[in-house]
């Protein structure tokens, strides 16, 4: 028998039925689903020490189970001596089983992880039922070796959906289990 994750099995049996009764849809296929997860990295240190983006890559790979690659600047700009070209940070995107297996770990053991946690800001939504919020800090995966960081980076975790509104991708997200501050929209 072949793996399913977790979250992926919710979806098709408690959180399909629950948008559709919730939101009234006509047909399965207009339930919103995840489509993919970004995670994006900026590593602005990057400029002076070529070794930060090495580390970067190797972490966000460590972090998602996916190879990460590194971004490139678009333009010079002379006041941060940058150059055109030059890696200025690292980024992933994960679908299918990856995407169930990363916001699973992300839910119940890194998010719990965060200090002084209170919630996820419900401020991040784009308009169009895309999420984005910013992790403080990569330490909190457990794939992580506190003892070999060298730098606390920060990351911004994107939730690309096939929802048409910001309160159905609330909804969606919401049933998936991350911890909104505000519950009610």
């Amino acid at each position: 028998m072949e793996y399913i994750p977790r979250l992926k099995t919710k979806y098709k049996e408690e959180i399909a039925p629950a948008l559709k009764e919730q939101f009234g849809y006509k047909s399965t296929m207009e339930i919103p689903e995840l489509t993919k997860i970004s995670l994006n990295q900026g590593l602005g240190a990057a400029i002076t020490d070529k070794k930060i983006i090495d580390k970067g890559i190797e972490e966000m790979t460590m972090i998602t189970g996916q190879k990460a690659v590194a971004t490139k600047s678009k333009k010079d700009i002379s006041n941060f001596k940058l150059r055109k070209g030059m890696p200025v940070g690292v980024r992933v995107t994960l679908r299918g089983e990856k995407m169930y297996e990363f916001l699973d770990r992300l839910i119940s053991v890194a998010i719990p992880r965060i200090r002084d946690f209170r919630g996820i800001n419900d401020k991040g939504f784009d308009g169009r039922g895309n999420y984005t919020f910013g992790v403080p800090e990569q330490i909190i995966f457990p794939e992580i070796d506190i003892d070999k960081v060298t730098h606390i980076n920060g990351m911004d975790v994107t939730f690309v959906t096939s929802a048409k509104t910001d309160k159905e991708c609330f909804a969606l997200l919401k049933e998936f289990g991350l911890p909104f501050k505000n519950q009610n929209k």
